[in-house]
């Protein structure tokens, strides 16, 4: 959900500056403006910026979000697919001299991001060791989930995410064992960070209207949860393939997921010093016990074999 709201920009404001430009918001890049600013002002608070952090934002819009972080942030990197929106942010924020605006798409494709943009603030971060780095936008609904899980992938792990994304995909990052929103995202998410709902917004506080709710979620990234994880490409992939057919019972996924790499009398004895049933699924398994289920699988497997789950 690109960005759009300032002390001045209301629904009115924004229909009018549009209608001046000969332009109309983009539904297919999820161009949907906020317009409460209590609710603007509450994802900029939530992020808790200062001047050490280098801050992506994924939708510059109008650069009113962009400018309101560069009051605070070290670096503000923003980025715009959209070539009208790219160009009227840097115009209004031209004198503002610790914002990158990149012209450019987040992701190269929906499992890699955008090498370039991670160029620059790796450089924007060595720029000094005590910078920190935090994602804060209003994202496109489409982007969320492939920005948010891929940056977890990544050697630079941003300290904070504080974003607005689809209420739906919120539900699932914070999402409980044994709930139909509880799955690969959720125990990607908290294996690493601490979740939270922020707020959820009525699809009225945004021009054009959403159809569906959204919320303003923050992921922190917890170092000690992190540090569980020996081999993070694996442990993703092994989730993946975990919940790939979540109504199947776990032996079922398990010898599917190891099919031509582990035997099935593998998969007993795991699941035997788990104490684990194969007749249960895996969506009743807590995090805790996904992450040991991981590594009991991994200690099986040749090194060059670790990466081909899914």
């Amino acid at each position: 959900m690109s960005e759009g709201s300032s002390n001045n920009q209301t629904r009115a404001y924004l229909m009018k500056r549009f209608e001046t430009l000969g332009i109309h918001p983009r539904g297919k890049l999820g161009q949907n403006f906020l317009i409460d600013l209590n609710l603007l002002h509450l994802l900029h608070r939530s992020a808790e910026l200062c001047e050490n952090d280098v801050v992506l934002e994924v939708g510059t819009g109008t650069g009113s979000l962009t400018g309101a972080m560069a009051m605070e942030a070290g670096q503000v990197v923003t980025v715009e697919v959209d070539a009208v929106m790219h160009e009227m942010a840097k115009q209004e924020h031209w004198d503002k001299k610790n914002i990158r605006f990149l012209f450019a798409d987040i992701l190269e494709n929906k499992n890699r991001l955008n090498q370039d943009v991670l160029r620059v603030v790796r450089e924007e971060l060595g720029k000094s060791p005590d910078r920190r780095f935090k994602l804060c936008a209003n994202l496109p609904y489409q982007i969320a989930t492939p920005l948010m899980s891929n940056l977890l992938l990544t050697d630079i792990p941003p300290y904070s995410m504080t974003v607005t994304i689809q209420k739906e995909v919120g539900d699932r990052i914070v999402a409980k064992p044994r709930t139909k929103d509880y799955g690969a995202l959720a125990v990607w998410m908290q294996a690493q960070c601490d979740c939270r709902i922020v707020r959820v917004m009525p699809p009225t506080v945004f021009w054009p209207r959403p159809k569906v709710d959204s919320a303003i979620v923050q992921v922190v990234y917890n170092e000690k949860k992190r540090a569980r994880i020996p081999n993070l490409r694996y442990f993703h992939e092994f989730i993946r393939a975990l919940f790939f057919h979540r109504r199947k019972f776990l032996r079922s996924v398990l010898c599917s997921a190891f099919k031509n790499k582990l035997g099935k009398e593998v998969v007993d004895q795991v699941l035997d010093e788990m104490e684990l049933q194969g007749e249960i699924r895996a969506e009743t398994l807590p995090v805790n016990k996904i992450l040991e289920m991981s590594e009991k699988f991994r200690v099986h497997l040749p090194e060059d074999k670790q990466f081909l789950l899914s």
